[in-house]
């Protein structure tokens, strides 16, 4: 494992770390997985207040000396503050969930317009000046899933320590995109990653002109290696997040790190990348990481699964089955883009800012060309 400088903090943390999102669903087998990356050299874990049960288990992982071992990052849920005081009751309620009595990374999250007014209006700068007094933080942070023009904002109004950002081979301008990473890291910010693969978006809708060009390629890689070593040949990236579900992913990307290092893509390795991101560019495909933040919908339309449909209809051209599933399964069932009122909650919430009521609709006209007749 490849330990690097956090930022200006003095921390020295694995540059692989381990996001607590997507935990599998038996408690014991989430905790072993925990433990397996602490005892594996993973150092940093990465958690928040919105993820299912992730908190109260990430906490009993950390039982028994391991919360020593590693440093933890925890974010403070916007959308619940009303007001300056429910900053910290949040927090204390994270500590309780955690069974620690600090945070060693605090981050306010996902600083999106509305988010980042709320901290304005109720002075979130300040309380986390407070609690780095009290003790109950040791570092200001903050994660964005937002335009390049309103994180370089964010990131000069406060001294911050630390800047969460989206990144990946397809995201090189999308969001803060790579502009975002030299700017932050430039004023000596650690840069951590969020999303290298997409949420899964980038292995599960793999375009088959992308896969011919990596089997052809000289130096046999899979494209999750390629991924994740396309940000850590970046000096300026410091903690890669991956949120595996099971120990084997973990064990996967702990191989894939064991001997990662800034710069060492070559040239060629580098156009590589740039022509499998064409690849996936030229696939008319929605950008859903399937995060599920647009869940649930008021009418019961289940978003994420209908844009992983098209996606694999998209990249299979004529995927006759993704068709067979819509009509004959969603559509009945009530859960189909056919309910969408377009009411904009989903849209409102969406990290990707993606505009989901109007693909909604896009999407059913697509799946309802060609009727389907289901077995009896």
């Amino acid at each position: 494992m490849e330990y690097v400088s956090y930022g200006k903090t003095g921390m020295k943390v694995s540059r692989f770390g381990l996001g607590c999102m997507r935990f599998p669903s038996e408690e014991k087998e989430a905790i072993e997985m925990v433990r397996y990356a602490i005892d594996h050299g993973v150092n940093y874990l990465d958690t928040a207040f919105i993820y299912k049960d992730s908190e109260i288990i990430t906490g009993k992982a950390l039982k028994n000396g391991y919360r020593n071992k590693t440093f933890l990052a925890t974010k403070s849920p916007i959308w619940n503050i009303n007001k300056h005081e429910d900053f910290e009751k949040y927090l204390d309620e994270e500590l309780m969930r955690l069974g620690t009595d600090h945070i060693d990374v605090y981050l306010l999250h996902n600083m999106n317009h509305g988010h980042w007014e709320k901290v304005k209006r109720f002075d979130g700068l300040t309380f986390l000046d407070r609690m780095v007094e009290k003790g109950k933080i040791v570092h200001k942070a903050f994660s964005i899933h937002n335009t390049l023009k309103a994180f370089k904002e964010i990131v000069d109004s406060y001294d911050w320590e630390m800047a969460q950002i989206q990144l990946n081979i397809l995201d090189v301008k999308q969001q803060v995109g790579v502009e975002g990473l030299h700017y932050a890291a430039d004023k000596g910010l650690a840069v951590v990653i969020m999303e290298p693969l997409r949420g899964g978006y980038i292995l599960n809708t793999v375009p088959l002109e992308a896969q011919d060009l990596i089997n052809q390629y000289p130096e046999k890689r899979s494209l999750v290696e390629w991924c994740f070593r396309w940000l850590y040949n970046m000096p300026e990236v410091s903690v890669i997040l991956s949120g595996t579900s099971n120990l084997q992913q973990l064990k996967d990307n702990l191989s894939i790190f064991e001997h990662s290092a800034p710069n060492v893509m070559s040239e060629e390795d580098l156009n590589l990348i740039k022509m499998i991101r064409e690849a996936y560019e030229a696939k008319n495909s929605i950008g859903c990481t399937g995060c599920r933040y647009c869940m649930p919908c008021p009418q019961g339309v289940t978003i994420p699964e209908i844009f992983k449909l098209y996606n694999s209809q998209q990249l299979m051209k004529s995927h006759f089955i993704d068709t067979v599933v819509y009509q004959s399964n969603l559509v009945p069932a009530g859960s189909g883009a056919d309910q969408c009122i377009s009411c904009g909650i989903c849209a409102e919430k969406c990290p990707q800012t993606l505009e989901i009521p109007e693909l909604l609709q896009k999407v059913h006209s697509e799946f309802m060309k060609s009727t389907h007749t289901p077995q009896k």
